[in-house]
């Protein structure tokens, strides 16, 4: 019987494919009380086990073959950060010694424990890493165990189509789908020698890991599908829609007909966007538009070149700070990550955003968000942290003014609201400049940028332009500051909308006025990688757009079919209207 499930769209494409289903290892651990003389064995048990995982994945790194997607080299480096992890570590030997639990119980009461930390954690990127955790958890678990990865299939492997399946060649091997709880970037690398075409999983959202490799790796899948992997039986059909977020599971032969076909399209239609890769992105009317990347780390502008972007219009400096165990990177490491960027980017312009760190994004999660508060979202974050630790701060700025000395580089403050802050900013970069000169370092010229992400500073446009040489619109924090919704909470994520009519007015408002004054202006949240977004932002004026290296070249695509001129008109019609999604 033909049923569909529903969960998050994030790696393009449709997969068809007879079901390979794996069972989360925490979903079966025995649970059962060891002898005090068997306490050191049981930690020993789990120690060779994470140390058969650590040589397991720094072997992959180093074989990680020369078209492997630049992000596994990094995310590879996480797993191998959180196998050192000295509470994930003294928590398991805890619970043996003290609790006398077996191993295998330790492991997953610790993990259940520090997950705790992670569910508390307002941002969504951050809260996404309890996915990396596991990942982690559960290959400690699988090798204990004695189980190899779940990518690696056994039974099906060599079986042939028969004529009935699928309505395909029979002399064709079956294609398979990975259904699982999640699936490790580690896991992953060994899809490309496998015979699954796609994927789905329980868990995961747009930003875990997951979803990046996939994206990178361009491997339909589908997750955070909740009970994908208890609904779904081995060896059925399945339909992975990428495009949409849908699992159709025993699809009828009408069904199967029609995504065979939106399967074939969608294999030519990435074709054709691919050739776009070197087409200068100019408007029918002939308006040139920039399309820029946002990145998180150095490696990154690997992929911001090879899909055609023109620089990085966002580079969140905060991901070389995270994660680890409260040991902030000196502004010589620092110097180094955006040197790399700079240089990486091939002379193209580089946006550093300075560090957006605050109570829901803790420089270490062992400090629980650092300190109790009430609301995360509006309490010490971002440029409010920078300048209530100065030192911290003249560190990052010394780092990047040194690292302009090597290319075009942009500075970009966020969530600016007041103008005490913008002066005392503004002062703190003079100070940098001065430590630099009383050292003999050299630095070169950065243009100053400030994030509209707070209604208060799109309300203060005119004196937010006396002090900047361009503003970047940060949609995502606009549209949650605007209607007051967290858009990580269930039960009011439907109401965070990009089309309200008073997100789209402060959006208008700061391009209009960014035009009238003759400074730059780009929007770097999702609005601007979104296509159903772009010809609205283009008739509102915005020539320049930063997203993520994956969503370029669809959006160039729009703006090659756009004229600017005759979307002017519409595009006030929309910001006018009381429902403006029923006119795009």
């Amino acid at each position: 019987m033909t049923f569909s499930l529903h969960g998050l769209a994030v790696s393009r494409g449709i997969a068809i494919g007879r079901a390979v289903l794996v069972a989360s290892s925490r979903a079966d651990v025995a649970h059962y009380f060891v002898d005090a003389s068997k306490v050191e064995a049981e930690i020993q048990r789990v120690r060779v086990a994470r140390n058969a995982v650590t040589e397991e994945i720094t072997r992959l790194q180093r074989d990680l073959p020369a078209d492997a997607p630049h992000e596994l080299a990094a995310l590879l480096d996480v797993h191998l950060m959180l196998l050192q992890d000295e509470q994930l570590i003294s928590g398991v030997k805890g619970w043996i010694s003290e609790r006398h639990y077996n191993a295998e119980w330790a492991l997953t009461t610790q993990y259940e424990q520090i997950a705790r930390q992670f569910d508390e954690m307002q941002d969504e990127y951050l809260r996404e890493r309890k996915a990396d955790l596991e990942q982690v958890v559960e290959r400690i678990l699988r090798h204990m165990k004695g189980v190899g990865s779940p990518v690696q299939p056994k039974a099906h492997a060599g079986r042939k189509l028969q004529s009935q399946d699928l309505l395909l060649d029979d002399t064709m091997d079956v294609p398979l789908v990975l259904v699982a709880h999640d699936i490790s970037p580690a896991d992953m690398l060994q899809f490309k020698q496998s015979l699954f075409a796609g994927f789905a999983t329980d868990v995961g959202g747009r930003t875990s890991h997951t979803a990046i490799v996939a994206r990178s790796m361009d491997i339909p899948a589908v997750v955070g599908a909740r009970s994908a992997s208890q609904l779904i039986k081995q060896d059925d059909w399945v339909i992975i829609d990428g495009d949409a977020g849908v699992l159709i599971v025993d699809p009828s032969p009408i069904i199967l007909a029609e995504y065979g076909f939106k399967q074939r399209q969608g294999e030519l239609e990435r074709e054709r966007l691919n050739r776009l890769r070197h087409t200068p992105a100019v408007t029918l009317d002939g308006q040139k538009i920039e399309l820029l990347a946002n990145i998180e780390m150095p490696e990154d502008t690997v992929g911001a070149v090879h899909t055609g972007a023109v620089g990085v219009g966002l580079f969140r400096s905060e991901f070389l700070f995270m994660g680890r165990s409260g040991r902030l990177p000196d502004e010589e490491e620092q110097y180094l990550a955006y040197r790399q960027a700079i240089e990486g980017m091939q002379g193209l312009p580089v946006t550093i955003r300075t560090v957006d760190i605050g109570s829901d994004k803790p420089l270490d999660r062992h400090t629980k968000a650092q300190e109790t508060h009430l609301n995360p979202a509006l309490g010490l974050r971002a440029i409010r942290w920078s300048l209530a630790d100065p030192p911290m701060f003249l560190t990052q700025l010394r780092a990047i003014l040194r690292a302009a000395a090597h290319g075009q580089v942009n500075l970009l403050v966020p969530m600016l609201a007041h103008a005490s802050e913008i002066r005392q900013t503004v002062s703190l970069i003079d100070h940098a400049r001065a430590q630099l000169d009383n050292k003999g370092q050299a630095y070169g010229p950065v243009k100053l940028g400030a994030m509209i992400e707070i209604p208060a500073a799109a309300l203060m446009l005119k004196m937010f332009l006396r002090h900047f040489d361009f503003l970047s619109i940060g949609t995502n924090d606009l549209i949650q500051y605007t209607l007051a919704i967290d858009r990580a909470d269930e039960s009011v994520a439907h109401l965070y909308d990009p089309c309200h009519p008073a997100v789209l007015r402060l959006v208008a408002d700061t391009i209009a006025e960014c035009d009238v004054q003759g400074k730059p202006v780009s929007v770097c949240g999702e609005m601007a990688g979104d296509v159903s977004m772009t010809r609205l932002l283009l008739g509102l004026g915005l020539r320049c757009f930063s997203m993520h290296p994956s969503q370029i070249l669809a959006v160039k695509q729009q703006v090659l079919r756009a004229d600017t001129g005759k979307l002017k008109a519409w595009a006030q019609q929309v910001i006018h209207s009381d429902e403006p999604a029923l006119l795009l």
